[in-house]
């Protein structure tokens, strides 16, 4: 990187809502170079897509470096809870199928058979077939409608 080190000496619990919340040194105290720099790699990450507003769409998910569709094999009322909350809205309204915001066609199906309770902090903590592995099309895409 480059510019001012913010923070040096992180340690999160895994609980904090933001880095900030964090225990560090205090912002801009550091004994650090870039050559320290931390990142992340992120696994899992989801978006909505081609809905009329962004609490709604068809659910895209990040994984091992490309965006996905799931299929709505199993979809369900709790499953869109979970994705909806992972997306920072509180609630499900609708679990949406046959690709109801569109077809993801020029993207890979990532997950298929998906059953959650609902309790799942996230998509990928529920019941899923493995990553990639699926028997069903695009126009089988799952969306979910959150406010």
């Amino acid at each position: 990187g480059s510019g001012p080190v913010l923070l040096d000496n992180v340690g999160c619990g895994g609980g904090e809502a933001r880095l900030a919340d964090c225990f560090h040194l205090g912002w801009g105290q550091h004994n650090c170079g870039h050559h320290e720099d931390a990142g992340v790699i992120c696994r899992g990450s989801l978006r909505l897509v081609n809905g009329s507003h962004r609490c709604e769409g068809r659910v895209e998910m990040f994984y091992l470096s490309q965006w996905g569709t799931v299929c709505d094999d199993g979809w369900s009322l709790p499953a869109a809870a979970v994705v909806c909350r992972q997306l920072g809205f509180p609630y499900a309204v609708r679990a949406a199928k046959k690709a109801e915001f569109g077809e993801g066609t020029s993207l890979r199906i990532l997950l298929d058979d998906v059953q959650c309770s609902g309790q799942e902090r996230t998509l990928l903590e529920c019941s899923h077939a493995a990553v990639g592995t699926h028997n069903c099309s695009h126009e089988e895409d799952a969306g979910v409608v959150c406010s």
